[in-house]
């Protein structure tokens, strides 16, 4: 959600980065709209003081017997109220209208942010490991349908498209990745672990930004109703017993503050959470329709953090080095992309991803997305912070990031660990959690 005053001051800022993401005019709109609230505020005030002035002077004319005047300061009286009623819907209406044009414009990015349209711009700040050569490298489906561990049929006829069912040593190794995040992130990076709800109200994903304009992207539950996906930041509430599945644990995680004030002592909270994720993916149609790269249920561990404002930067590239460490530890290959304007998430101002080498592809693919959102989400859930014996309060920062998105972790782990046999080595972190097994698989 964005300030106001903020784009009443420096509209010229706003409509720049709002027109690269093809919303030209908006800026303009807004402060329009403002203008319309703002007058309609004074002209109820300026109602209200002479119709309260004139409902004074109405006993001092009856007390003087001057019963005419009386009478034309009772009509004038009778008038301001239809003005005072014109004024509070104009004022009303304003008002909405600026509320969902606001909370359909993206976050503006950070001053450091490389200007661009699409991942095609995105900038490369650093590399790790050397890509794997393996000769006529095996995509992550065929070696798991191969060791008869991974079955993308018998999913799709309880589910349909885009799910798995993986069995036995894969899915312990599915298993055992989740468990190895959790407590890299915990043990060593400090963050707490939680056990957040998967299903949520509308207001929490209206908090973290997916709602109302990527409601066609979740996956919603209403209990006798029918899901229309007709959603709009005014009607989110009309169904109280509608609940969306959380995309990631970002939501649950980062609303965990949602209309708190956190004392600035207690900051920057770190939570992480391992959960499974659920996204229609209602945009990706005709991509990565086979395999694990694009799924509607997958695990994911999460990291968010909540910040004082002038902490959030230092945090981001920390949380960055937390994501990192994973694949340093699995000895994947990766590199570390700072996203342009045009190619970075609806709440973000500023967003690295990271990009896991797959050699089936021969090229890197993401596996993780680390973003400051600054103080976007904090207005959108009315969350603060306040310094022990000061009166004022200011929202925090939040950030999230994934530590990392465990299936598609097991398809670089399967793909980078292949040999030519078709067996998948055993990355050396896991095997505390895998005792006696080194490989999945035999000759195939």
């Amino acid at each position: 959600m964005h300030d106001i005053r903020a784009i009443r001051e420096n509209p010229e800022l706003y409509e720049k980065a709002w027109a690269a993401k093809g919303r030209s005019g908006a800026a303009a709109q807004a402060v329009e709209l403002d203008a319309r609230v703002r007058a309609a505020q004074t002209a109820l005030q300026d109602a209200q003081a002479q119709r309260n002035a004139s409902s004074k002077l109405i006993g001092q004319a009856k007390a003087q017997k001057n019963e005419a005047e009386a009478q034309r300061l009772m009509a004038e009286v009778e008038a301001l109220k239809t003005t005072l009623a014109d004024q509070a819907e104009v004022e009303r209406a304003a008002g909405e209208e600026l509320h969902g044009l606001l909370a359909s414009l993206p976050n503006v990015p950070a001053a450091d942010v490389p200007p661009g349209a699409d991942e095609n711009d995105n900038v490369e700040v650093r590399r790790w490991g050397e890509p794997s050569a393996i000769a006529q490298a095996k995509n992550h489906a065929d070696l798991g349908e191969a060791l008869g561990l991974m079955d993308f049929e018998a999913a799709a006829r309880m589910s349909g498209s885009r799910f798995v069912v993986m069995k036995g040593q894969l899915a312990r190794l599915e298993r055992a990745l989740g468990q190895f995040m959790l407590d890299l992130q915990t043990r060593e990076h400090g963050y707490t672990e939680v056990s957040p709800p998967l299903l949520v109200r509308s207001e929490a994903m209206f908090g973290t930004g997916q709602l109302p304009k990527f409601s066609d992207d979740q996956f919603v539950a209403i209990p006798g109703l029918e899901n229309t996906r007709t959603f709009t930041a005014e009607t989110l509430s009309e169904a109280p017993e509608l609940r969306w599945l959380i995309p990631t644990a970002e939501v649950s995680l980062t609303n965990l503050v949602r209309e708190q004030i956190t004392a600035e002592e207690e900051l920057p909270l770190r939570l992480t959470a391992l959960t499974p994720s659920f996204r229609a993916e209602a945009g990706a149609s005709g991509r990565d329709t086979r395999g694990m790269i694009r799924q509607h249920q997958f695990y994911k561990v999460e990291l968010v953090s909540i910040t004082t404002p002038d902490q959030s930067d230092a945090e981001h590239e920390r949380m960055v080095g937390c994501a990192e460490a994973v694949l340093k530890a699995l000895e994947l290959p990766f590199r570390t992309m700072l996203l342009c304007a045009g190619d970075m998430g609806f709440s973000a101002r500023k967003t690295y991803d990271l990009e896991v080498w797959l050699p089936s592809e021969e090229r890197y693919r993401e596996i993780s997305s680390c973003s400051n959102c600054g103080d976007f989400q904090a207005r959108r859930m009315d969350a603060r912070t306040k310094k022990a014996g000061e009166k004022g309060t200011r929202y925090v920062h939040t950030l999230n990031g994934s530590g990392l998105a465990v299936g598609r972790t097991l398809v670089a782990v399967m793909e980078n660990y292949q040999d030519e046999n078709g067996r998948i080595a055993i990355p050396q972190a896991l095997h505390p959690y895998l005792p006696g097994l080194t490989h999945i698989g035999g000759d195939i």
